[in-house]
């Protein structure tokens, strides 16, 4: 897999972390859960563009 479609698929997942975050966020009143769902998306994110 080539740098510009692992850049891609990073950039792919900017729009869930914003949108699941605000949702975390909005339902929880706290911003850990927010943490916990950006941490999980970050490691598949980087678990994609290892292989």
């Amino acid at each position: 897999m080539n740098i510009s479609r692992k850049l891609g698929i990073l950039v792919f997942f900017v729009v869930p972390a914003i949108i699941g975050g605000v949702i975390a966020f909005t339902l929880s009143g706290s911003y850990a859960p927010v943490f916990v769902y950006e941490i999980i998306l970050i490691l598949v994110g980087l678990g994609i563009i290892s292989k």
